[in-house]
């Protein structure tokens, strides 16, 4: 069986291990990996255990999936500076739901190879007394405390310290490696290096309850450009699989705008081209970094796996229709409803009632209502900078909207600078 471990070391995807597991993997080996249903969508975090997953598949190894219907009502404080917001069951419920048909595009789970699994279906039938004398008993206090995810919340936030119940997650994460390891022959967690200290305690339960040898492997966290990382509860913006939340558009566009350096990293970690191709694919791209080769290869491939063919297809048109330089204005008077509307559902939009627009609209007056300034006298100064774009031609004066200036008898689009687009609807 070729090793998983030098495959996942080259592109990136493994930070801490614990010793032994590459013995363990050169037998077929069933591994798991959690999501708590703490949003309604996973994020481009979130790809990576199923990246990770699918590796470990290809070489002949079985996945399970778990998702924290019961871990989710408790939240893990890992890396978390506050305690998290408590979910109703109703809501994790319906973000399970979600979730599930998330991961049913991207995983095969009718295969023998893969099962998905929620906690709660065994965690709401153990009483706290047994859960207490069963599991608690086997860890000390001051075991506990040395924890990374403990120490950080702890002596980061004074005021406010540590919650029990927040205290008491690693231990139910804990005992669910138990529980599969028992009931599936579960030998590796994999998760996120937020993630170390938690799956420890799992393998020494296992140890203590068993006498087994159990295995953890986890990955670097990705962040964003700020250094913050991909998470749910991140404050800022973030990057969802879910296209209600991020727009298949910009999905595309976030890897069209990775820099050159952050590239050449994501095109191993989030692809699965080999390795050799993707040596060939960094020359290619460092020969004209202009032309933006890889940007685009893992834009294709990634909009592809997680929107299909189809959005992918919409998406390219767009930015086509964005960006191009020959002919743009003549194309967007050409383009069909069907693509308009898509335009309009991928970029910042607003509607806006025929009747107020046949009355007469100054051009200031939209822009102000746009998401493109905070003001309209900031509009103005983008304008008097000739940095203002109608429909792809460039406006140097606040020009009075009328008929002629729709497209497909009911869009106008702007554009300020080279990358801010918004778009109205006359209806």
């Amino acid at each position: 069986m070729k090793n998983i471990i030098d495959e996942l070391s080259w592109r990136g995807l493994i930070q801490n291990k614990v010793p032994g597991v590459e013995k363990q993997l050169k037998k077929c080996t069933t591994i798991y990996v959690g999501f708590d249903p703490t949003s309604d969508s996973l994020h481009l975090g979130s790809l990576l255990p199923i990246i990770i997953l699918i590796h470990f598949q290809k070489l002949g190894h079985k996945s399970i999936v778990l998702i924290g219907g019961a871990t989710g009502l408790i939240g893990d404080p890992s890396e978390k500076k506050d305690q998290r917001i408590f979910f109703s069951l109703e809501t994790l419920q319906k973000n399970t739901e979600s979730i599930k048909k998330q991961l049913s595009k991207l995983l095969d789970f009718y295969s023998e190879k893969t099962e998905l699994l929620n906690n709660f279906s065994w965690i709401k039938k153990i009483s706290l007394l047994d859960f207490l004398r069963n599991v608690g008993k086997h860890f000390p206090i001051n075991y506990m405390m040395s924890k990374d995810s403990v120490k950080k919340r702890i002596y980061n936030n004074k005021n406010n310290g540590m919650s029990f119940t927040e205290f008491s997650y690693s231990l139910i994460q804990g005992y669910d490696f138990l529980y599969l390891n028992k009931e599936k022959d579960c030998l590796l967690q994999i998760g996120g290096s937020d993630q170390w200290g938690n799956i420890t305690i799992g393998i020494e339960l296992i140890r203590k309850k068993t006498g087994k040898k159990a295995y953890g492997i986890t990955f670097p966290l990705v962040t964003k450009s700020d250094g913050i990382k991909f998470g749910k509860s991140e404050k800022g913006e973030n990057i969802w699989l879910d296209k209600k939340r991020t727009t298949p558009y910009k999905f595309y566009q976030f890897w069209m705008n990775v820099s050159d350096k952050e590239i050449e990293k994501f095109i191993k970690i989030y692809t699965f081209f080999s390795k050799e191709k993707i040596e060939s694919f960094i020359l290619k791209h460092r020969k004209n970094p202009e032309k933006r080769f890889l940007q685009k290869k893992v834009a294709e491939e990634i909009t592809l796996w997680v929107h299909g063919k189809k959005a992918y297809e919409e998406v390219v048109k767009i930015s086509h229709v964005l960006f191009g330089k020959k002919y743009i204005n003549e194309l967007l008077f050409s383009l069909d409803e069907k693509i308009l509307f898509s335009l309009y559902e991928n970029i910042p939009h607003m509607k806006l009632p025929y009747k107020e627009f046949a009355k007469g609209v100054f051009l200031l007056d939209v822009l102000k209502k746009s998401s493109l300034f905070a003001s309209k006298s900031e509009a103005n100064r983008a304008l008097n900078l000739n940095s203002i774009s109608i429909n792809k031609k460039l406006i140097k004066k606040n020009i009075f909207l009328h008929k002629e200036n729709l497209i497909g008898k009911k869009y106008i689009l702007f554009q300020f600078g080279k990358k801010n687009f918004f778009i109205i609807k006359v209806e």
